[in-house]
């Protein structure tokens, strides 16, 4: 009798139905993907707004020119070696994701997939791909554009930035240490980059080295009715900085893709 009891109790906790089969205990919710749970909707085109750091981005400054980049005794060396009349042999290193949103231009974002977040830059026809579904093998192979992984940030997430960590400008420091306020109230999107070739911070030859490790955050915000984007950047490298470095680049939404026009890396 106690194991017919003890057997009825067990039949209870698991669940029973007519005919003696057991019911599979509740699932959990229903896995969300990436694009649905987004915060922000980043996609659409957008131009790059300068408004700091213009003799930096707009033109390729004279050799030497390193002034905010907290360059250390190698980096320096590398530099101060870049020689502008091979600089047509360097192609695409100042278009790598460590200095890529820092080059005038437009971005068309798009979702790739449900899990992937795209990124095209006219400028030197480059394309990033922003994956959400967990860390890629370290095996894979170095590109421009290196190995990005990201994940959605609520709003007030107190990533706190860097407060404290060199800046690239002005307008870099003000990000650096407190970008949060107004922007991104409804959240952001934190993007890791490694596996990158090295490459160049600015065109004129300042370097970043294969072990640079990049973290930006992506902020949409709305100023004087316009739709904003602003894309903070923290570059960490140990062979060629003393300390990160952190810009912040702008871009204001358009309408249309009617101004984008991909070009070759130059």
């Amino acid at each position: 009798m106690r194991a017919r009891r003890a057997a009825i109790a067990t039949l209870l906790l698991v669940g029973w139905t007519p005919g003696g089969a057991a019911q599979a205990p509740a699932s959990g919710p229903p896995t969300v993907s990436a694009r649905a749970s987004a915060p922000i909707d980043l996609t659409g085109y957008w131009v790059s707004v300068v408004t700091e750091d213009w003799r930096w981005r707009m033109l390729v400054p004279p050799k030497g020119d390193y002034t905010s980049v907290p360059l250390n005794a190698a980096g320096r060396r590398v530099a101060d070696g870049w020689d502008p009349a091979t600089a047509p042999a360097d192609g695409c290193r100042a278009f790598g994701a460590a200095a890529i949103m820092r080059v005038p231009g437009r971005l068309r974002i798009t979702w790739e997939s449900d899990t992937v977040l795209r990124i095209e830059a006219d400028a030197g026809r480059q394309t990033r791909r922003l994956r959400f579904e967990g860390r890629t093998p370290d095996s894979a192979e170095r590109t421009w554009q290196g190995l990005s992984t990201a994940q959605w940030e609520p709003a007030g997430g107190g990533r706190g930035r860097g407060a404290g960590l060199g800046a690239g400008g002005a307008r870099g420091r003000l990000d650096a240490q407190g970008a949060q306020g107004a922007r991104g109230r409804g959240g952001s999107l934190k993007v890791t980059t490694t596996r990158m070739r090295a490459g160049y911070l600015r065109a004129n030859g300042v370097p970043y080295s294969e072990q640079a490790v990049v973290t930006e955050y992506f902020d949409r915000h709305q100023t004087f009715g316009d739709e904003w984007l602003t894309v903070t950047t923290i570059v960490e490298d140990s062979e060629y900085l003393t300390q990160p470095f952190i810009t912040s680049s702008d871009f204001k939404r358009e309408a249309d893709g009617a101004m984008f026009a991909p070009a070759p890396c130059e």
